[in-house]
This record gives C-alpha cells, structure tokens and sequence, in this order.
C-alpha cells in the first residue's frame, strides 16, 4: 500500500500542470491515444523478453542482483521532468525522446545475448525509434522547443567480463526499459485526461 502510494503521489501533483492550451486539441488528444497504446505493445514486447531472460538464464529477481548491478553500473535513463512539481510537456517529451534512444541502443546486447530473438528485439528497437520519431513530429507540430538536458557521456554499451555479467546487465536493462516505459506511459495518460 506504501509503494502504491508513493509510485502515485507525483502524478497527483501534476493535475494543476498549465496544459490547457494542449488539451483541447484533438490532433493532440488522438497522438497521445495511439501513442499511449503503441506504448503498451512497447512494454508488452519488453516483458516477452523479461520472460525470456527469466526463462533462458534464470535472472528473474532484481533484489537478487542488486551487488551485480553496482558492479556493472547499469543505470536508468531520467524521466523526472515527467513527474516534477513544474511539469512542462516539452521538457517531459524530450526526456521520453532521449532515453528511448538510449534503450533503442542498449537493445544491442540482448540482441547478442539472445540472438535466436533477433525478430523481437529489431522490431523492439524499430517500435522505439518511431515512438521517438512520433513524440518529435507531435513536438513540431504543436511548436514546442525541444529541451536539451546535460547528460553524463554515453559509452555505446557496457563491457561485460563475463557471460553472466552480460546475462545480468542484460536482465537490469530491460527492467529499466520497463520502469522507463511505465513512466513515460503514465505521463501520456495524464495528459490525455487534463
């Protein structure tokens, strides 16, 4: 009840965003309806692959790997412009942007690690970048400024030591494209109901 509770509370701060200007537009309002449900095939398609990690390495509990994953590093992309007490949209739809490009990229190892998935995992990192292209046109179209924010240098992937190390850095990142994905989901929900 606890955890409910605090993953609610930020959504509920956002209901005063000054958004009207957006939410009466139907272009808007039919963008963030098709994009909240390609959203949903996006998590589904993570989850088959959770599943396949789980399934394929038994790596199927985070509190389990927690020591691993200081070790490797592998950390999440930011979405709290999504969640912030200013929200703005624009602010927000650059953050989804940059780390889906982030994930689109990240992708690469579990496509080496399960490479007998290569379909699930293309159509994974294609279904990223049109989300990403998508929130970009919807940006243009409404005239908002794409936001910049600095970032820590991005190495391409993390270098894995071993097997299980890959193994495991590839199970962290899928459930952080996960979590990423469930924001960026109920950020696109808030703004289809103001």
């Amino acid at each position: 009840l606890l955890l409910g509770t605090l993953l609610w509370a930020p959504w509920r701060v956002l209901h005063g965003a000054p958004l009207a200007e957006l939410s009466g537009d139907q272009d808007f309002q039919l963008f963030l309806h098709k994009n909240l449900e390609f959203t949903r095939k996006i998590k589904g398609d993570v989850a088959a692959l959770q599943r396949l990690v789980c399934d394929q390495f038994q790596l199927c509990k985070e509190e389990e790997l927690l020591l691993v994953r200081q070790h490797l590093g592998i950390t999440q992309a930011a979405l709290e412009q999504c969640h912030s007490r200013s929200f703005q949209a624009e602010a927000c739809f650059s953050q989804i942007r940059n780390g889906l490009s982030v994930y689109r990229g990240s992708l690469a190892a579990i496509l080496e690690l399960l490479p007998g998935h290569a379909s699930l995992v293309e159509t994974l990192q294609l279904d990223a970048a049109n989300l990403s292209s998508n929130i970009q046109q919807q940006m243009e179209d409404l005239g908002l400024a794409t936001v910049t924010f600095p970032t820590e240098p991005q190495s391409p992937l993390p270098t894995f030591s071993s097997h299980f190390h890959h193994q495991v850095g590839s199970f962290f990142i899928l459930a952080n494209f996960q979590r990423f994905l469930e924001t960026a989901y109920r950020a696109l929900r808030h703004l289809a109901h103001l």
